[in-house]
């Protein structure tokens, strides 16, 4: 997100000396590569494929994390991720961070054990931020079971921060974006309407997002993991929106997601902001990406519904295809229900979208 404006106060009443997210030209997920520069690093990566047969998961296809075999009992989970300020409170871009990074060993249906901190910043932020970024970093981390062991710093032009988050998982246990079925019924764990909401640069908006933001997914993968049966296919909603995160699964899966935008959960505030116009400066190019064909609006579907269903999600819900029998104890652990897998043959719209938003 482009921020026009500053704010020298906190989140949490504290004075700041500057705003941290002015130093930053987009912010959060938002910042995000597009998915086209993705799918060219995995044909890079691609003849490497198979040749460890240790490599559980990689990027063939891509996942929200790297899952390697230790043993038959133990797997190990690795990822990296962070971004430019999306917040000026330092102790809220540390869990923040924290929060997003930890959500892809979630996805994967993992627990996590430790990580390393990734922080770049310029030379004329002082150290009391720094340090107050990374022990909110810590103290999310901490509440996930783990601890930040070790990391790198270094000075550039624009913050960013971010962790490489370790985690273990057993290698028959893992969750894929892959495996959806027909059949199957998809809920989220989060509202959305976090990049939204801060792009229009009010306290109270703000204040809703960093709420959801800091918020980590540990219980939602609880939730997950409780159940009778093994999640068909989970992802974490991030940069790319619900409907570009959907894209994937059902790609990935070759079915199709049908997801009921009157179901979809939104934070206070997300829907008028989105109906004033307000929009995130990647959600042109996150609409521009899709393929014409790769979903389809039906009726009663807005601009406004459209942009939040679109719009970039920093620290964002997990995204998960469960069966029926399994619902109404997700629903008890925080999911809702949004919609359904079908086979693409099934939708009685042109061009068999991958994903069909209906009412």
């Amino acid at each position: 997100m482009v921020d026009e404006t500053a704010t020298d106060a906190g989140t949490d009443g504290r004075a700041a000396a500057f705003s941290l997210r002015a130093l930053a030209g987009c912010g959060g997920c938002a910042a995000k590569a597009p998915p086209e520069l993705v799918a060219a690093l995995a044909k890079l990566v691609a003849p490497a494929a198979g040749l460890d047969p240790a490599l559980l998961v990689g990027l063939a296809p891509s996942d929200d994390a790297a899952v390697y075999a230790l043993d038959a009992e133990r797997a190990l989970v690795a990822t990296v991720d962070y971004f430019p300020p999306i917040v000026d409170d330092p102790d809220d871009y540390g869990r923040v961070a924290a929060a997003n990074a930890v959500s892809d060993v979630y996805a994967m249906g993992g627990t996590v054990a430790f990580a390393l901190a990734i922080a770049g910043f310029p030379a004329d932020v002082p150290d009391t931020v720094v340090s107050a970024v990374m022990r909110g970093a810590a103290e999310t981390v901490r509440a996930c079971g783990g601890i930040i062991v070790g990391g790198h710093t270094i000075r550039c032009a624009e913050p960013i921060f971010g962790l490489c988050v370790i985690g273990f998982v057993h290698p028959d246990r893992i969750w894929r974006k892959c495996g959806a079925r027909a059949g199957d019924v998809l809920v989220l764990s989060k509202p959305l309407g976090t990049g939204v909401l801060l792009s229009a640069r009010d306290p109270r908006n703000d204040q809703t997002a960093v709420n959801a933001m800091r918020a980590t997914n540990r219980r939602a993968a609880d939730g997950l993991r409780g159940v009778q049966g093994k999640p068909s296919a989970v992802t974490d909603v991030s940069g790319y929106g619900l409907v570009g995160h959907a894209i994937e699964m059902a790609t990935q899966s070759d079915i199709a997601l049908r997801v009921r935008w009157q179901d979809v959960p939104l934070l206070d505030g997300a829907l008028t902001a989105a109906e004033r116009g307000v929009r995130t400066s990647q959600h042109r190019n996150y609409g521009e990406s899709q393929r014409p064909t790769s979903v389809k609006w039906g009726l009663g579907c807005t601009p406004a519904i459209q942009a939040l269903l679109n719009d970039p999600q920093t620290s964002g819900g997990l995204l998960a295809a469960v069966a029926r029998t399994d619902v109404e104890e997700l629903t008890a652990a925080g999911f809702v229900e949004i919609g359904d897998v079908i086979e693409r043959a099934a939708l009685s719209v042109a061009d068999a979208p991958w994903v069909y938003v209906s009412q």
